[in-house]
């Protein structure tokens, strides 16, 4: 049973290597380079242990940590989706159930069913810590964009309230946070790089 479960682990893992081949169109910091979704997920993770505190509400951080190191696996299969695309919506998709079914289901059951859980719960963004989990998901590219004097709302010709209306986000799970970036928000549209 316990090698079964480990060569099932190790197909897992080498799985989500391709994770670092996912583009995303945010760019990295004062760069012109694409982040990609394991850059992303390791910042986020990050932010999570260092911005903790600023929750609105007592959250298991070790849930948290889990929720944004899954949350974009389910992209190896079914790709990124721009979050200001208008094209194709960006929420929970078809695509991304099956990904999330083949992906986590080539680990032993009771821990596939775990993963499955912690994506489905990051997606209905109800608990305390998937709202902050969504929190960092969503102040991270928006600290990259200002970094990038605009980056992707420039380059994709993204108005203010667009972008306001994702990034309110942010206030469900931390309102020192969103304060924050309301801040940064009005700034960019003063410094003339996120248009009004």
């Amino acid at each position: 049973m316990q090698i079964d479960n480990l060569l099932k682990q190790v197909s897992f893992i080498k799985e989500i290597d391709k994770l670092k081949y996912i583009q995303r169109k945010t760019k990295l910091f004062n760069s012109d380079r694409p982040e990609n979704d394991a850059e992303h997920s390791w910042y986020l993770a990050m932010m999570t242990i260092v911005l903790a505190e600023h929750s609105d509400k007592p959250i298991d951080v070790l849930k948290v940590l889990k929720m944004v190191l899954i949350h974009d696996i389910v992209e190896i299969d079914a790709g990124d989706t721009f979050i200001y695309d208008t094209t194709k919506n960006h929420t929970n998709t078809d695509e991304e159930r099956m990904a999330a079914n083949r992906i986590f289901g080539l680990l032993p059951s009771a821990q596939a069913a775990e993963f499955i859980a912690i994506w489905e719960e990051f997606e209905e963004g109800i608990t305390d810590e998937a709202k902050f989990a969504k929190t960092m998901d969503r102040f991270e590219p928006l600290l990259q964009n200002v970094s990038n004097n605009g980056g992707t709302w420039a380059e994709f010709d993204v108005p203010y309230q667009k972008v306001y209306d994702k990034k309110k986000a942010i206030k469900n799970g931390s309102t020192s946070i969103w304060n924050y970036a309301e801040d940064l928000l009005n700034d960019s549209v003063n410094r003339g790089i996120l248009k009004k």
